[in-house]
C-alpha cells in the first residue's frame, strides 16, 4: 500500500504539472487559473511527505525502495539532497524544539525569520544548480511564464504549507505540558481538515509518538490516542 500510495502521488504531481503547462493559460483574472496553482502546490506538499516517509521507512519493507523513493521525491520536489534530509529529520526527532533542533528557530518565534531560516537550512549550492538547470530546460517545450507559475511558484506554496501546518504550528513555543515529552502538539480530531491542511501531519504529536505509522494512517493513531472512531 506505501509503494501504491507514493506512486500515486508521484504520477498525480507530474501528470497535474505538465497538463498545467500544456493546456492551461496564464490569467490572472481567472479562479480557474488560481484553482490549479494551488492544487500543484498541494501535490507538491504530497511530494514532501513522500520522502519523509521514505526517510522513516514505511513505503516499504525494502531499504532500497525506500530509498528510491525518497531520493525521487526530493528531487522533484525542489532538487533536495535526501541525505541532508535524512540527517536533519532524525536530529529533529531526537531533539525537537531545542537548539540542536535544526527544524526549530530557538532565537525566534517570529513566523517570516523562521520560515526562511527553515528555507535556508535545506538548501545547497547542488540544488540552486539543478534547478537552474531544470528551468532551462523546461524553457525548451513550455513558456517561462507557465514554468514560473505551475513549477516554481507552487514549490514555494508547498514549502510554505509543510513549514506552517508540519513545523511551526506543532513546535512554536515548545514548553506547555501537554507538548512533552516531544515538544510537539496536535491539531484538533477533524480528519478532512488534517488531510487538506498536511496530509495528516497536523496529527503532529502522534507522529513523533510513532514516527513508523505512514502519514495515511495518523488517522487512526488519532482515534486510538482519543479514544473515539470515525463513523
Amino acid at each position: 500500500m506505501g509503494i501504491f500510495i507514493a506512486l500515486v502521488i508521484i504520477v498525480i504531481w507530474s501528470s497535474h504539472l505538465v497538463y498545467s503547462l500544456i493546456y492551461i493559460n496564464v490569467d490572472l483574472l481567472t479562479p480557474y487559473f488560481y484553482i490549479h496553482i494551488l492544487f500543484q502546490g498541494y501535490l507538491y506538499t504530497g511530494l514532501f511527505i513522500t520522502g519523509h516517509d521514505a526517510m522513516h521507512g514505511t513505503i516499504s519493507k525494502n531499504k532500497i525502495i525506500n530509498n528510491i523513493f525518497g531520493w525521487m521525491s526530493s528531487l522533484l520536489f525542489a532538487g533536495l539532497s535526501y541525505n541532508k534530509l535524512i540527517k536533519n529529520h532524525f536530529k529533529h526527532h531526537k531533539t525537537p524544539g531545542t537548539e540542536k533542533d535544526p527544524d526549530f528557530n530557538i532565537k525566534s518565534q517570529n513566523f517570516i525569520i523562521w520560515w526562511i531560516i527553515f528555507l535556508l537550512r535545506y538548501s545547497t549550492v547542488l540544488q540552486i544548480l539543478i534547478m537552474a538547470i531544470v528551468f532551462n530546460v523546461l524553457k525548451i517545450w513550455f513558456s517561462e511564464i507557465s514554468i514560473i507559475f505551475f513549477w516554481v511558484i507552487p514549490a514555494f506554496l508547498g514549502s510554505l504549507q509543510l513549514f506552517y501546518f508540519g513545523t511551526y504550528l506543532p513546535h512554536k513555543y515548545p514548553h506547555t505540558e501537554n507538548m512533552q515529552p516531544h515538544k510537539a502538539r496536535t491539531q484538533k480530531r477533524n480528519h478532512l481538515w488534517a488531510m487538506i491542511s498536511c496530509y495528516f501531519f497536523g496529527y503532529h504529536h502522534e507522529h513523533h509518538e510513532s514516527p513508523s505509522t505512514p502519514w495515511w494512517k495518523l488517522y487512526k493513531l488519532k482515534d486510538e490516542q482519543t479514544g473515539t472512531k470515525l463513523r
